[in-house]
């Protein structure tokens, strides 16, 4: 052993032994247990790492690849199993000291090389791994501090430039400003809200290296490995660091050696989210996420420790705020740390420059939330210095931005701070104004005011009081700033003035001129985000100024901005609708004397800015010409006041819209409006009235109407820009301008009319005081105004309004009137109605009458209501943005809006339009499909829908209708157009009578075609299928249409023409039509056509259709009809489903008619024997079995004949056979009658049933698709057989004696059923619909056999093996893995059937059997091993048996035990609540059994601590962590047992109640941490989840309060509760809602001295939470609550 310790040393330290022999000497070595060396260990690895840095340090020489060798043998040592397991068992390993150097060498070579030896550096980065894995490996970094700090920095490096290679290709460095604003936005955003932000990075997509070369993954192996060895080191420095004792020196480090790379190596991962650099180097989320979450730490702990407070209050804070605050000693921090911070972010070199303002930018807002939470914080005297050190802190980090803000907040650059900035800082200054910049600056500042915000560093009155305004001086300057360099293109512009607002209002309202102008009235960016950002700020401006009661001065200065000079481009619309609807609630917050004075103000800058430049005349014209210059300055001089007033038109328009807003918001008058205000309502309403007839006198009667196009209304020439090259085009667009200045002017003037008479008639209708001024400008406007003004009748007024003669020729509708002038005509006209309606005695008169009817056609306008529709037209809803592209859409709202009050003095002819424009549009938006069209816009197809299914359509008879003539006529037109086999009498005669819906059709024609179809088979129609899917679309109109709304005229037109549509048409037997995808639309036109039908005979008023054509014969028709098609091979190529949804539709039809017939009771033996007959004649079974085709040769039935003419027996004869049922036992000859249909229809359906089970050939099956019927049909059909044999022996045994035994006629057929039911239930997978109908039959077969068995031994075993086979069975299905839940959901129901009918007679043994399975099954440890679907099955039957009816000795043996089950599944749900995949598929179907145990236990459990025990439970139940739909699982599972226990046993709650007050609380706080507001996800998917879990929050604190007795001592408890976990969150406003209207039920318990202890006891910040909420209690809910209890007995 000697010899071979010398041999291998030697060897090893031998200079003659070759490298390669000696690398597989110490692999050997390391890997033999037979080379025993002392300390082997130590000796291979000192003799590698000598060998490493002797190669390195040039002493020794050797081949590259031994030098690979060495590494990777280096490698393997250190990653060993067997290193490790020395190293735990305590043995010293060190290595050594000068590896520390080596390796930051090699590292340092790397990032200087790159990548040509990649696999030496994987080699590398896999020794630093494996060292920085072990502690005791790691010293040889950890003990000293530098060379950590080194490595870091280095590991830092390599990995930026792996990151930056995919950002600084093309595409990333021409990135719009649109994504890099978006990107930048969100990560900002989510690092000033958490202190831990995510970052959404691609998995992991092996399928992107398919095409690249062989060297590309090694590459992507080596970056994930770099960043792995990243965080390491990380992890290792951040101990490192913690452990140093003296944080200056570790401040000096970061600063100089480590910010640099580590910043932007965060803002790299922060921002690779768009870049392909993540999926490039396939890099996890959470390995991102953790090294960001590192690089904080080491940031926030070095730069920031409470150690350096001193420091920066030093530097920061003027020499007066620290006065006497420094120790004696002064700082021993750094002498100057923001500037050192500073210094190094601005200093350029460590990244490329495309990226160093972003990165800067981006660091920091993430420095001052590290300062904010460092230092942000103090307590009594020191909160506000701390606040103003954050402040200063804040005014330090702004000018670091570039941003050009003057005197002491310029920049480091600029200003004399002793800050180093490079030369190249000049450059990125000047680059700062290009809109990249611009919004990486503004997003920087977005977030550095939302985190002072947050912080609240902004004390208003501290800041005025003992600081000198410095905060705010800061701010203006800031805001000043944002004017100066306004960015109106960038939405982070908008949100940094909505930030400076929501910090004071003061800072921006010296310059709110200037805000309104720039961010609201002259904004010109029309781009989306911009937009939502503009409106937002907009809104949040109305707010501020509301809450402020100072509403009317931001007006003041609204209005002084409308009326300055328009800019080149015209303005856009002033009032969106999110800016409409933010006002409209901000005006029902203020005071109405302020709406008014707001009100007034508009009319006031209307009379003094406005009308000034309109009454302009050519006097300034006239002088040009007499000074001289001739026509062509007088022509100039004329387009120059054309010009003033089509800017004067403008600002008019803008105004008019602003006052109908304003008017339109404001609460009306009533007879409780004090009489100052309806003063002042009357004063606002006559200046309205005097300004509107100043303006009417402003547009006189035009000379020469100049006719324009609507289009060039839309589309005006802009100012400035009029330099044309011929005169010619000169005058077209001067003289358009005319036009444009009058048609505004008219705009403007008939919206402030509307505006007028509405608010007048309203105050005149509510408030008796106020006196009605209806009579001015209601009158023409003439050459004798006064005299015109006179008081007129309400009739001249719209005499006025429909001849045209309300105003001058130009403001009727003409050629010139633009589309919202005629929209504000039909309007005006509109309420002149109503005001002559609500005239009873007038509107009695013919001549009222016929005015009316008038002003009805003046508001459809039907000509232009005809006109063809253009593609789909969209409008907002808001008044002031109609235009014509919109009108179309405006006026049909009009229209059907107002239908209840036009509808009744229109025409036929007019009615009938309305009805072709809505069936029009409903036909275009099927045929179109719904593209992508703005949120909460109208179209006409839209408002059409809306029109349909509202209940206003059936209440008007005349318009309704003429809907179903509509839709009649183009039924028509279609089948006109159809190939016609046959001739059509029906057709014939409509073709005679033409398309005059007036002609009633001839209903007896259309009965004889029915008839003539019935008895030999001829089809009149044959339809292609382009005319198949019109008439689809025809009967999905006609579906929404309320049947009860027809009369019966209409009814029996369009039943008889729908039947006459089945009978009598078929599709068109083409090949090529067969075979093409939409070859399924014959069947799916059936089916609609067979469930119109149906709607149609369930209707009120079909008897009328009876009188014409017998219920026997439309069912003969409608059967032998789909005979003959199916024999005729037209659903050949049909689908299995769609030919399933036909027959069902069909089976609908001749339930319903079969219905009818019986309900009616008139010839019900002649009409269903007429069917039956049909059914069982000899022409059918013909047709069932041989097909047209083999007609040829009668003696040889077709092989190929089809099987769907037995289907629709089958279907037919069932639902007949169910139908008849289930009317039996209304009277003796009644019963005795559809006894015997019955009888004959179930002799054919066990024929039929038998045929179709008759196994197929396989080319059979291939040639028709429908003839694989679905199991589930067959067995749905056996079962209806059975109980309709069962119930007519029921009817026919009446006079027999009990015990006698019953015979069924198919009793075979049922056993043979029943038992391939019970083999194949649950023995594979099967389709829901089948075991849902086999459970079905099996309760029927069950209660058939119990009533066949009479009174034999052998019955009995008989019955009792069954009963033993269907619960096997049965609970074998409940545990079948392929199973869900939501299939055991679904099967519930028809599993609690057969239970019921398996025990309602039961005896206690069969009982006894089923509690056998139920104790098997209720096991814990089969749950524990995973088997929890056996365990779930028990669960599921203990449910549905404790609410079945049982006989008395079972149900006292069911109780008896029922405490011992209670106890069991406790268990089993305190052991399933430890595992949260189980929630959704166990746990909540085990709570909700033993709350049905609850229920139907509260006459039988008796002991209080079985409940108790549930209340336990309760508290296992899981309610973190889930997706709202287990949430909400488990949510309403855990309320509905509180519910059933406070409801069914309140004796237990006198001592329960702590223990159910903690399970409730469990709810309330989970529901407060779900229903937090987190921004846009707040409308998410599972918003209304939470929503709904808070009304149910809601509902139990009711219950609560009712029960008042077991909860009044306990009432401070649960508010206490409340307003705790209140503190923690900030709700959604509607879920808030809801708790704290539940939580004021509970205040309703509480004492004055439960009062006192709640503010005496709860802490500070949750005291002022409660504090608020009882405030709010008394004003709002208590008052109320003491008003109501005044007239409570």
């Amino acid at each position: 052993m000697a010899a071979i310790y010398s041999g291998i040393h030697l060897k090893l330290k031998s200079p003659q032994t070759p490298w390669e022999d000696k690398l597989k000497l110490a692999r050997f070595a390391w890997i033999s247990s037979q080379c025993l060396l002392p300390n082997k260990e130590q000796v291979l690895l000192d003799w590698c790492t000598h060998a490493l840095t002797g190669w390195h340090n040039q002493k020794v020489v050797f081949s590259q690849n031994v030098l690979e060798g060495l590494w990777c043998y280096l490698d393997e040592l250190l990653h060993s199993r067997k290193l490790h397991l020395l190293l735990k068992q305590g043995k010293t390993i060190s290595l050594r000291l000068n590896m520390a150097q080596l390796l930051l060498d090699r590292l340092q070579e790397c990032a200087r090389v790159g990548s040509k030896s990649l696999a030496c550096v994987s080699t590398i980065l896999s020794v630093c791994q494996g060292i920085l894995s072990s502690p005791v490996l790691s010293s040889v970094f950890t003990t000293k501090y530098e060379l950590m700090v080194d490595l870091l920095a280095k590991l830092c490096s390599l990995a930026c430039c792996e990151l930056q290679q995919p950002l600084l290709t093309e595409t990333l460095m021409t990135e719009s400003t649109t994504c890099h604003d978006e990107m930048m936005a969100e990560c900002l955003q989510n690092e000033s809200a958490t202190s831990l932000d995510t970052l959404d990075t691609p998995m992991d997509h092996p399928e992107l290296d398919t095409n690249k070369s062989p060297s590309k993954p090694n590459k992507i192996l080596h970056s994930a490995n770099l960043f792995e060895v990243l965080l390491q080191a990380l992890s290792c420095y951040l101990l490192v660091q913690r452990q140093q004792a003296n944080p200056n020196r570790v401040f000096t480090m970061v600063t100089n050696q480590l910010i640099q790379p580590l910043v932007l190596l965060r803002h790299l991962l922060t921002s690779g989210e768009f870049a392909p650099s993540h999926t490039h180097l396939r890099l996890r989320q959470q390995l991102c996420r953790d090294i960001r979450v590192k690089i904080d730490s080491i940031l926030q702990f070095a730069l920031f420790p409470s150690e350096h407070l001193t420091s920066y209050k030093e530097e920061l804070l003027p020499s007066k705020e620290d006065s006497g605050k420094r120790g004696p000693g002064g700082a021993k921090g750094p002498l100057k740390p923001v500037t050192a911070i500073l210094s190094r972010l601005c200093t350029q070199g460590y990244c490329e420059p495309p990226l160093l303002y972003s990165v800067k930018s981006n660091t920091l807002s993430l420095l001052f939330k590290f300062f904010l939470e460092s230092y942000g914080k103090g307590r009594g005297e020191s909160e506000e210095e701390h606040r103003m050190l954050c402040f200063y802190f804040l005014i330090r980090l702004v000018p670091a931005l570039d941003l050009g803000l003057d005197g002491h907040l310029l920049s480091p650059a600029k200003a004399d701070q002793p800050v180093s900035v490079s030369p190249g800082q000049k450059s990125l200054s000047a680059s700062v104004c290009s809109p990249e910049s611009w919004s990486l600056a503004l997003l920087a500042v977005e977030s550095l005011l939302s985190q002072a915000l947050s912080a609240d560093i902004y004390n208003v009155a501290a800041d005025r009081i003992r600081h000198g305004e410095v905060q705010l001086n800061f701010y203006r300057a800031l805001g000043q700033m944002l004017f100066n360099q306004s960015q109106p293109s960038i939405p982070a512009w908008y949100r940094c003035l909505k930030v400076l607002l929501s910090l004071n209002h003061l800072i921006l309202e010296p310059d709110l001129d200037q805000l309104l102008s720039s961010a609201w009235v002259n904004s010109e960016c029309m781009e989306a985000r911009v937009q939502r950002a503009r409106q937002l700020m907009v809104c949040s401006l109305l707010q501020t100024y509301t809450k402020l009661r100072q509403l009317p001065r931001l007006f003041t200065e609204l209005l002084s901005v409308i009326c300055q000079p328009a800019l080149d481009e015209l303005r856009p619309p002033l009032l969106s609708e999110g800016v409409s609807a933010s006002l409209r609630t901000c005006l029902l917050d203020t005071p109405p004397s302020q709406c008014l004075e707001i009100c007034s103000l508009v009319l006031e800058s209307m009379r003094k800015y406005i009308l000034p430049d309109l009454v302009k005349d050519e006097r300034d014209t006239e002088k040009m010409e007499t000074d001289g210059g001739g026509d062509d300055k007088a022509e100039k001089g004329e387009v120059k006041v054309d010009e003033e007033r089509q800017d004067a038109s403008l600002k008019l328009f803008s105004l008019s819209q602003l006052l109908h807003a304003v008017l339109f918001s404001l609460k009306t008058l009533d007879n409780a409006s004090p009489v100052p205000l309806v003063r002042q309502s009357q004063a606002l309403m006559e200046e309205m009235q005097q300004v509107i007839k100043e303006l009417l006198q402003l547009l006189p009667a035009e000379k020469k109407p100049v006719k324009t196009n609507i289009d060039s209304v839309e589309k005006p020439p802009r100012k400035g820009k009029k330099t044309l090259d011929h005169k010619g085009s000169e005058k077209v667009s001067e003289s358009t301008v005319g036009v444009l200045w009058k048609q505004k002017t008219q705009e403007a003037t008939l919206l402030l009319r509307y505006t007028w008479v509405e608010v007048n008639t309203l105050f005149d209708i509510h408030c008796s005081k106020y006196t009605s001024l209806d009579s001015g400008p209601m009158a023409a406007v003439s050459e004798t105004v006064d005299q015109a003004l006179s008081n007129a009748p309400v009739l001249s007024h719209i005499e006025s309004l429909v001849s045209g003669d309300v105003s001058p020729a130009c403001l009727h509708p003409s050629a010139s009137c633009s589309p919202m002038s005629c929209l504000l005509l039909k309007l005006l006209t509109l309420q002149q109605m109503k005001k002559v309606l609500l005239d009873s005695p007038s509107h009695c008169e013919t001549s009222t009458a016929s005015l009316l009817n008038r002003a009805a056609q003046f508001i459809l306008a039907k000509l232009k209501l005809e006109a063809s529709l253009d593609g789909e037209q969209v409008w907002d809803g808001q008044i002031g943005s109609v235009n014509a592209s919109s009108y179309l859409v405006a006026h049909w709202h009009l229209v059907t809006s107002n239908l209840p009050l036009i509808a009744p003095y229109l025409s036929r002819e007019d009615v009938g339009c309305i009805a072709n424009v809505l069936v029009s549009s409903l036909l275009s938006r099927q045929t179109d499909g719904r593209k992508d069209r703005p949120p909460n816009c109208l179209t006409v197809s839209l408002i059409s829908s809306q029109l349909l299914q509202s209940p206003i359509l059936a209440e008007l008879p005349s318009l309704f209708s003429a809907t179903v003539c509509s839709l009649t006529q183009r039924i028509y037109g279609v089948l006109m157009v159809a190939h016609a086999p046959k001739v059509c009498a029906t057709l014939l005669k409509f073709q005679e009578e033409g398309s005059d819906t007036s002609q009633t059709l001839n209903k007896e024609t259309i009965v004889q075609d029915i008839l003539a179809s019935l008895k030999t088979g001829d089809v009149f129609e044959s339809l292609n299928n382009t005319q198949t899917k019109e008439l689809v679309n025809l009967l999905q109109i006609l579906t929404n249409l309320n049947p009860d709304g027809m009369s019966s005229e209409d009814l029996s037109s369009i039943f008889l023409l729908l039947f006459f549509m089945l009978t009598c048409t078929s599709s068109q037997s083409d090949p090529v039509v067969v075979d093409c995808p939409d070859s399924g639309d014959d069947a799916v036109f059936v089916v609609k056509l067979l469930r119109i039908l149906t709607c149609l005979v369930e209707s009120r008023n079909f008897k009328s259709v009876m009188k014409l054509i017998h219920g026997g014969t439309l069912l003969q028709a409608a059967v032998s009809s789909l005979l003959w098609h199916s024999n005729g091979r037209r659903f050949q190529a049909t689908c299995s489903t769609d030919w399933l949804d036909l027959i069902k539709a069909l089976q609908e039809l001749i339930r319903s008619l079969v219905q009818l017939i019986i309900m009616r009771n008139s010839s019900v033996r002649l009409n269903l024997d007429q069917f039956v007959s049909f059914l069982t004649s000899k022409d059918v079974a013909s047709r069932q079995n041989v097909a047209p085709s083999s007609a040829a040769v009668p003696a040889k039935p077709d092989p190929g004949a089809s099987i769907l003419p037995v289907h629709l027996m089958m279907a037919s004869l069932s639902s007949f056979a169910q139908a008849v049922t289930s009317n039996l036992g209304r009277s003796k000859p009644m019963d005795q009658t559809l006894t015997q249909m019955l009888t004959r229809a179930i002799a054919l359906l066990g024929p039929a049933v038998e045929s179709v089970l008759r196994p197929q050939t396989v080319g059979e099956a291939a040639s028709q698709p429908a003839s694989i019927l679905s199991q589930a049909f067959i067995v749905e059909v056996v079962t209806v057989m059975l109980h309709c044999e069962l119930s007519s022996l029921s009817v026919e045994d009446q006079t027999k004696l009990d015990g006698t035994k019953v015979i069924l006629n198919h009793m075979t057929l049922y056993q043979g059923f029943c038992q391939q039911i019970l083999r194949e239930i649950s023995s594979a997978p099967r389709p829901m619909d089948f075991l849902v109908s086999s459970l079905h039959f099996l309760s029927t077969f069950y209660k058939a056999v119990e009533r066949t068995r009479g009174e034999e031994e052998k019955g009995g075993k008989e019955l009792d093996e069954l009963y033993i086979h269907i619960l096997q069975n049965v609970h074998r299905l409940l545990t079948a893995p392929w199973l869900s839940s939501n299939d055991v959901n679904e099967l519930e129901p028809a599993v609690q059937e057969l239970l019921r009918h398996l025990v309602e007679k039961s005896t206690t043994g069969q009982l006894n059997l089923l509690l056998l399975i139920i104790r098997e099954g209720l096991d814990t440890p089969k749950l524990r091993a995973g088997n929890y679907r056996e365990v779930l099955s028990a669960v599921t039957i203990i449910k549905l048996l404790c609410r079945c009816q049982l006989p008395e000795p079972c149900c006292k043996a069911l109780w008896l035990i029922a405490p011992q089950i209670i106890s069991t599944m406790v268990l089993l749900v305190r052991s399933s609540g430890q595992d949260v995949s189980l929630t959704l598929p166990f746990t909540v179907p085990t709570v909700i059994s033993m709350t049905s145990l609850l229920r139907q236990g509260e006459n039988f459990i008796t002991n209080p601590h079985h409940v108790i025990l549930v209340l336990g439970a309760l508290q296992s139940v899981s309610l973190d962590h889930l997706t709202p739909l287990v949430y909400q699982s488990a949510f309403l599972a855990v309320h509905e047992a509180l519910f059933a226990i406070i409801q069914c046993h309140p004796q237990v709650m006198l001592n329960a109640a702590p223990s159910f007050l903690n399970v409730f609380y469990r709810l309330v706080a989970s529901i407060m941490q779900e229903g937090r507001q987190r921004g846009e996800s707040d409308t998410g998917p599972g918003s209304d989840v939470f929503l709904q879990c808070s009304r149910l929050i809601e509902r139990m604190y009711s219950h609560i309060a009712a029960t008042a007795e077991s909860f009044t001592t306990l009432s401070a408890f649960i508010v206490a509760q409340y307003v705790t976990e209140l503190q923690k969150v900030t709700l959604r406003p509607d879920i808030k809602q809801h708790l704290t209207e539940g939580i004021y039920q509970i205040l309703d318990l509480c004492m004055e001295q439960d009062i006192k202890f709640l503010t005496a006891g709860l802490q500070m910040g949750v005291r002022e939470v409660f504090n608020d909420l009882y405030s709010s209690y008394t004003h709002y809910h208590k008052s109320q609550r003491q008003g109501e209890d005044k007239y409570t007995v």
